[in-house]
C-alpha cells in the first residue's frame, strides 16, 4: 500500500483467498484492505495514538439517514455527552479532494451537527471548526 502523510502505525493484516486484510481496532474485526481501508485505519490510528482519543469515544462507518437514504459516514468521534466532536471523510490517496467532498460532509454533517470536519485522501488533510451561531467555518492546520 501507499505511504501515506501521517505517522508510522503498526497494524495486524491477514491473508485469506489471495486477498489482503486489516484488522480494525474499533470494530474488532478484519477489513478487506482497499485503499480507502488503508487511509481509514490510518486515521483512526492517529486519533487512538497520536491525539489519545478513546476507543470508547470512536465509531467507524455507521449508517446515518440523508434525505431518506441510508449512508455511511466513516468516522466520528463523540464527546463524553454524546454529542459529534469529530466528522471525517476519508477518501483513498488517488482521489482528489473537490468541492464535491466538502459537500458530501457538509450533507452527513447537516443531520449530525459535528463541532469540527475533518477530510483527507491520506495525502492532503483538511479540518474545519465550525461556528453554527454565525454560520461560518475556520479552517485549521490540526484537530484538537
Amino acid at each position: 500500500m501507499q505511504q501515506l502523510n501521517f505517522p508510522s502505525f503498526h497494524f495486524r493484516f491477514k491473508n485469506s483467498e489471495n486477498k489482503l486484510y486489516i484488522f480494525d481496532e474499533i470494530r474488532k474485526k478484519f477489513y478487506l484492505l482497499t485503499p480507502e481501508e488503508w487511509v481509514r485505519q490510518h486515521v483512526l490510528h492517529y486519533f487512538l495514538y497520536v491525539k489519545k482519543y478513546s476507543r470508547t469515544h470512536i465509531n467507524i462507518e455507521k449508517i446515518v439517514k440523508i434525505n431518506g437514504k441510508n449512508k455511511r459516514y466513516d468516522l466520528v468521534l463523540h464527546n463524553s455527552n454524546g454529542t459529534i466532536h469529530i466528522l471525517v471523510e476519508c477518501k483513498e490517496p488517488n482521489v482528489k479532494i473537490t468541492q464535491q467532498t466538502f459537500d458530501q460532509i457538509a450533507r452527513y454533517n447537516g443531520v449530525l451537527n459535528a463541532d469540527y470536519l475533518m477530510v483527507t485522501n491520506g495525502l492532503n488533510h483538511y479540518y474545519c471548526k465550525l461556528d453554527y451561531e454565525n454560520e461560518v467555518y475556520h479552517f485549521l492546520n490540526d484537530i484538537p
